[in-house]
């Protein structure tokens, strides 16, 4: 499954949604994780709606079935789980790395009905 991350220097997870420009995506299973490029995102410092800013992230994140954030503020978490776009707020400027690694032992193990869910986002016809 694709996963982005959003960041300010590329390690860790510690930018906040509306404001990312870049998100950092990798595709994780669990027994293999390999970063596989980065999606940039319009920078919007004139004037504009804030919706439309989430609306432009969401579409560029449209194939991922996760974005790691430090932040993200009610309404985008709503926008983001409504297009089948898990958002997990990192607590404390985790590593993309372990991460990574975290997630791919839940994978391992039994995951949550959730995540199960997500992982299967690609693999099933959309309405």
């Amino acid at each position: 499954m694709k996963v982005a991350f959003a960041s300010t220097d590329k390690v860790h997870v510690d930018e906040h949604f509306g404001h990312a420009e870049e998100f950092y995506i990798w595709e994780i299973g669990p027994e293999q994780a390999a970063f596989s490029g980065v999606v940039q995102v319009q920078s919007e410092h004139a004037p504009g709606h804030s919706d439309d800013k989430i609306e432009a992230r969401s579409e560029a994140l449209a194939d991922c079935a996760l974005v790691y954030v430090g932040e993200i503020g009610g309404p985008a978490a709503a926008r983001l789980v409504a297009k089948k776009i898990h958002p997990i707020k990192s607590k404390e400027r985790e590593p993309i790395t372990v991460v990574v690694e975290k997630l791919q032992q839940v994978l391992k193990g039994n995951p949550p009905p959730w995540l199960r869910k997500a992982m299967l986002k690609n693999e099933r016809p959309t309405a």
